[in-house]
């Protein structure tokens, strides 16, 4: 993403000094628009929350018509997924995959899309079909001359094995064939990394100090990489794990990552606020093994009162339905 105007936009986030220069400091910030709530706002007001807060990226989990007209000429860079439900089909048929593309991306010009997700964290046989849907779809692409759109899937934590950070693998026999394709197109692997998650499975091992960022020192010294946070020690093991697989060279880019507001152990307003605001100061310094800007998106943008699973599931949103911030985000 550009730099041009960092500076400027810096200061103005040091005049407003609220939540709507969320990332003016960090442009590679983004923020996952999830619509599985009561009374949420239209597609159109929501695009235009994202731009009145300087949100720059937008990741979508399905091909939803009435945001991509939104978002169309807004330069907002987009993550859009191909639905697990429809992988079979797209991986078994390459006109199948032709027909999505042309429905859902060529049908609109206007938008800024910056990847394909084929899949989030698909699990069970489905895994089977991931690697061929990438395939039919990177094809596709390619022959509508939008070979520049790049296509990935969206992995949680779980695919990954080993600790330090150093010993990483993937726990996973699809996930080796996936890591070379994506090196071979030079797309990113896309990563839901969650440090709530694996505090909350694992309180008696994990400070909570060390999954929010507030840690005073070295938490885990790997050879000669020192973690004080969770978050670069999970980022780390997938880099490790792309190496181990013969993909080194592929690039990470963190789709998913929050806190939850209220619904569980953790879980509350403070340590939501904490968590992000410590995630949009660091993802610009990168981990310890791969230093740089890391392409982040904040889940999600609003509670979703419908998602199933979990209490906590529904409680991620920076914004409340009605687009009053759940909690402020200060620069």
């Amino acid at each position: 993403m550009a730099k041009q105007g960092a500076a400027s936009m810096l200061a103005l986030a040091l005049v407003l000094g609220t939540f709507a220069a969320i990332p003016t400091v960090v442009e590679s910030i983004g923020v996952c628009y999830g619509v599985n709530g009561n009374g949420l706002p239209s597609a159109g007001d929501v695009v235009q929350l994202y731009q009145s807060n300087n949100i720059n990226l937008m990741r979508i989990y399905f091909p939803d018509t009435n945001a991509l007209q939104a978002l169309s000429n807004t330069n907002i860079g987009l993550i859009m997924d191909v639905p697990n439900s429809d992988l079979g089909s797209i991986a078994s048929d390459p006109n199948a995959a032709a027909t999505w593309v042309q429905n859902n991306v060529q049908a609109f010009p206007g938008v800024s899309f910056r990847y394909i997700a084929v899949g989030n964290e698909v699990s069970g046989g489905d895994t089977n079909n991931i690697l061929p849907a990438m395939q039919n779809i990177n094809n596709a692409l390619n022959n509508a001359g939008l070979g520049s759109i790049k296509v990935s899937t969206a992995v949680q934590s779980g695919v990954t094995q080993g600790f330090p950070p150093s010993q990483g693998s993937f726990s996973q026999g699809y996930m080796g064939p996936i890591a070379q394709y994506l090196q071979s197109t030079g797309a990113p692997l896309l990563a839901n990394v969650y440090p709530y998650f694996s505090w909350q499975g694992n309180q008696g091992q994990i400070d909570i100090n060390y999954a929010l960022f507030t840690s005073s020192g070295t938490v885990v010294q790997d050879g000669g990489n020192a973690y004080q946070n969770l978050f670069d020690a999970l980022v780390d093991t997938f880099y490790s794990a792309l190496e181990n697989a013969g993909a080194g060279n592929v690039n990470i880019v963190v789709s998913e990552s929050g806190w939850p507001s209220a619904g569980g152990d953790g879980a509350s307003t403070g340590n939501a606020q904490t968590y992000n605001q410590n995630l949009i100061n660091h993802v610009g310094q990168g981990t310890p093994k791969r230093p740089g800007s890391i392409e982040t998106y904040i889940f999600a943008m609003f509670n979703e009162d419908q998602k199933p699973g979990a209490e906590t599931e529904r409680h991620f949103g920076l914004f409340n339905p009605d687009k009053s911030p759940a909690y402020n985000i200060n620069f």
